[in-house]
């Protein structure tokens, strides 16, 4: 779904900070940004690349762009979608947002106002990228899950 909200906010803290590079996956929205470099779709290649090259990653607060994150070992901001705007048919993503953003490295924007104010600040500091995890369950764990299941 479009989050034209996301992108706009972005593009506006582009334009405010000209020395910093952004780019923006808009997906079906119609906002099309004009300070920011900007795509419909990567493909996950490339979309996974971008992530792994990147100082700062702000995305909407959904599961596979947090894990994205994680597993690059990348700082993530986040901006929930809301229903009452359209931008999903649920609210979620706030009950997401509240779980996740107590993790150290996974940083919750309450609103547009918030989320370019962190990016400016996320980006001064340093050590707020979360732990990299591998896309993969530990040997030892999927060991004791086939354990289970043969016994």
């Amino acid at each position: 779904m479009p989050f034209d909200r996301l992108c706009e906010a972005m593009d506006a803290w582009a334009a405010a900070n000209p020395g910093t590079p952004v780019e923006i996956q808009i997906g079906k929205g119609s906002y099309e940004p004009r300070h920011a470099r900007w795509v419909r779709k990567l493909a996950l290649p490339e979309y996974q690349a971008r992530v792994a090259a990147c100082d700062l990653f702000v995305a909407h607060c959904g599961m596979g762009s947090i894990i994205s994150a994680i597993e690059a070992g990348k700082p993530i901001l986040i901006l929930p979608r809301l229903a009452e705007l359209g931008e999903h048919n649920t609210d979620h993503q706030l009950a997401t947002a509240r779980h996740i953003g107590i993790r150290p490295g996974l940083h919750v924007a309450a609103d547009v106002a918030d989320l370019q104010a962190r990016a400016t600040a996320l980006l001064a500091e340093t050590g707020v990228a979360p732990a990299p995890i591998s896309r993969f369950a530990d040997p030892i764990l999927t060991n004791r899950i086939r354990a289970f299941i043969e016994a």
